[in-house]
């Protein structure tokens, strides 16, 4: 559900979000070619492209882009990352109001940032940018919270210090991606993906991230202490390693 502060969200963040956040494994435009139909001559949306993390990805396999952004801080941060593209433009509009002429895109694509979006106004203008049977592709990096010993601790610190995790976690958000493509069928697609960091670059995750409290709230400091406690804990060579599963939504819209 869209959060009604989720254009700013990341403003105070961009920084940190910008250098580590996770990037996407390349297969995905691997995928993209496989399954629909991706050449380097397809016209594409990013929307809500951010910091450009997944819209290199589409500019180095040759693609034109338009970064769809709403935020000004991070729109700012994704014109100085990929300044060196030429088939990048950056566009202030949002999923609901992109600003892009009807039919002008083969695809449009969303990385880490569909949860955000109003489902019907974003899937009717989708429609309206797309071009005949265009393709919709809806990316998230889910964390693996589970699957080792400092995995399960970094979540209990999420779920204890978080201000509104609860709510946005990704696991959450995704169990409603059908409501994007409905009456359109779509598939899924898995990939696997991993960060490793020492201390200063798990802080730097954990502060990217739109649920974890600001300097000034109380629960900040003793987030970081425990961050730091589970990171001495659970160091190996000093580094913990984040692991993901990135998940590919795709399907046709109209």
């Amino acid at each position: 559900m869209p959060a009604a502060n989720s254009t700013q969200r990341f403003s105070s963040r961009v920084e940190n979000y910008a250098r580590y956040r996770p990037g996407y494994p390349p297969k995905v435009i691997d995928v993209l070619k496989e399954e629909c139909g991706l050449t380097a001559d397809s016209v594409i949306a990013d929307i809500a492209s951010g910091t450009g993390i997944f819209t290199r990805l589409l500019l180095e396999n040759g693609n034109r882009v338009f970064g769809v952004e709403p935020n000004a801080d991070m729109r700012k941060a994704g014109e100085k990352f990929l300044g060196q593209f030429p088939k990048f433009a950056s566009i202030d509009g949002t999923a609901e109001a992109t600003t892009l002429p009807d039919h002008s895109v083969d695809l449009v694509t969303a990385a880490q940032a569909a949860h955000w979006f109003e489902h019907d106004k974003a899937r009717k203008e989708f429609v309206r940018i797309l071009k005949a049977a265009g393709w919709l592709v809806l990316i998230w990096n889910e964390r693996e919270t589970g699957t080792t010993a400092f995995l399960r601790a970094y979540e209990k610190l999420l779920l204890t210090f978080g201000t509104d995790y609860k709510e946005v976690r990704h696991e959450r958000t995704t169990a409603e991606i059908a409501q994007f493509f409905t009456p359109s069928p779509f598939r899924l697609h898995k990939l696997a993906t991993e960060q490793a960091f020492d201390y200063s670059g798990v802080e730097g995750r954990l502060l990217s991230s739109s649920y974890t409290p600001s300097p000034e709230h109380p629960n900040y400091a003793p987030m970081l202490r425990e961050l730091r406690s589970i990171f001495e804990q659970y160091a190996s060579d000093g580094k913990v390693t984040l692991h993901y599963t990135t998940q590919v939504f795709y399907g046709r819209l109209g």
